[in-house]
């Protein structure tokens, strides 16, 4: 009799690289994201991969389920649970059919595969752009932006297959647990959740990579062994991400092979590439490339941002971050789309108190409530439709540059605002403003100061030593 019926998430097949035996060799191993194993040797290197190698390249004629993948699923149907996999599409590139086919032949009742690029784009990276969302100073939230539309389908999922529990393979020391399962409680707050990672009797039974090992011989799991990773990586729509194996040492410098969503801006093109961005409501619409290919809609135009990112080689960032649970871990990111998606939405027709409170209040509370799993409160229900109202008059274009690892703004205009106005900031004019009226806003705001100013004196601490 099933203990019951668990809705598995596997993220993506998570990539690893490989460093080539020679320049015209790159092998990418793929294993399943953020579930590594308990020992430590084994959580920085996963060495147990599956043999599939990156297109341009040859390709294995085995595809091969990553070991701790398939440690969780065939796990969880021994103990006699119906195990229902899941995988949402978000823009990442997996062999679809075979990812199903593997899945089925570890013992899963059913493999439910769903698209969700258009509605990730719509509904969270554009909240993203309207916001200008980034999470300390840099990061631009690539994976956290993914996860509340990957978690939500989960439960459609479960309730679709009648599953009451819910399952993640994320490890203990990351983010992503917290992120799925703070999720998985908001939208059905009655569920049972299994995170094996976290369990005593399975990391007990899983001491090490020879544990794993036996058990995938034991159970005809093929499996590859391979020198230890360099990194891994982790990608979707947004961007990519590399981590973990040789990045841990935050004073070593990646190699150029490591980035995959943008080419090294060395060798980016000499010519720069012109290109003009439309808005609607803080969100871009449009696009007219310099070769005048016109694009509007949404999943489309955000591929074509990438494109151009990558091409160009911008949206490189190499940081170490605050994790949630306490700890700092380097990432090293490619967010080419996003990156010029967000220079380019206009700060032209914001006013300027609005500006500061969605900078200083709107743009950290949203990007921080991403980061840390907090996508289904009542906290970032408040806070977005302040960002909703604040965009209502963003409209316009932005005339933009790439090259060689930057973007910039060439130009803008809107017709929605009158915010801006060239003749009231023209230095040859004065019709509308009158620099003599500027003398008395001056000195209402120099009162304060000078009462200040007189304070330091009398306690014997001038502001200017004499």
């Amino acid at each position: 009799m099933s203990k019951g019926r668990v809705c598995l998430v596997s993220l993506q097949w998570r990539q690893v690289f490989i460093p080539p035996l020679n320049p015209n060799e790159r092998a990418y191993r793929h294993y399943h994201a953020r579930v590594q194993l308990s020992t430590r040797d084994v959580l920085k290197y996963p060495e147990i991969l599956a043999h599939t190698f990156h297109p341009l390249y040859r390709k294995a004629n085995i595809s091969n389920v990553g070991l701790d993948t398939s440690t969780i699923l065939k796990y969880l149907v021994l103990e006699g649970y119906t195990v229902v996999a899941y995988l949402a599409n978000v823009g990442q590139e997996e062999d679809w059919a075979e990812v199903e086919k593997k899945a089925l032949y570890l013992g899963a009742e059913k493999m439910v595969i769903r698209d969700l690029q258009k509605e990730f784009v719509e509904e969270i990276v554009h909240r993203a752009i309207q916001c200008n969302a980034i999470y300390e100073d840099r990061y631009l939230l690539g994976t956290s932006l993914a996860r509340p539309i990957i978690a939500r389908e989960q439960v459609r999922v479960a309730k679709e297959e009648n599953c009451t529990i819910l399952s993640h393979g994320c490890t203990g020391k990351g983010n992503d647990q917290v992120r799925f399962e703070l999720a998985f409680y908001a939208l059905l707050p009655t569920c049972e959740i299994l995170a094996p990672w976290r369990m005593p009797e399975f990391i007990e039974k899983f001491k090490g990579r020879n544990d794993l090992l036996d058990f995938a011989k034991l159970h005809n799991i093929a499996v590859s062994s391979t020198p230890k990773a360099p990194w891994s990586m982790d990608s979707n729509l947004v961007h990519c991400s590399y981590e973990a194996g040789a990045l841990e040492n935050v004073d070593y410098t990646p190699p150029k092979e490591l980035w995959t969503q943008t080419i090294d801006p060395e060798d980016a093109p000499d010519k720069p590439y012109h290109f003009t961005l439309f808005f609607e409501k803080g969100v871009p619409v449009k696009i007219i490339t310099e070769d005048k290919k016109e694009v509007t809609d949404s999943l489309e135009l955000f591929k074509l941002l990438n494109k151009i990112g990558h091409d160009h080689g911008v949206g490189r960032i190499d940081i170490v971050e605050n994790r949630f649970i306490g700890l700092k871990s380097r990432g090293c990111y490619d967010t080419p789309g996003l990156t010029i998606a967000r220079l380019a939405h206009i700060d032209l027709v914001l006013d300027s108190r609005v500006r500061e409170l969605r900078d200083q209040f709107c743009t950290l509370s949203w990007s921080r409530q991403l980061y840390n799993g907090m996508y289904f409160s009542p906290e970032r229900e408040f806070i977005e439709n302040s960002i909703v109202f604040s965009q209502e008059s963003v409209n316009g274009k932005v005339r933009m540059m790439a090259y060689k690892g930057q973007t910039y703004v060439l130009g803008r205009s809107s017709e929605s605002s009158n915010l801006y106005s060239e003749e009231d900031a023209s230095m040859d004019s004065l019709d509308t403003f009158s620099p003599m009226d500027t003398t008395g806003f001056i000195a209402i705001n120099a009162i304060r100061l000078k009462k200040y100013g007189l304070q330091k004196e009398k306690d014997g601490k001038p502001l200017t030593e004499v």
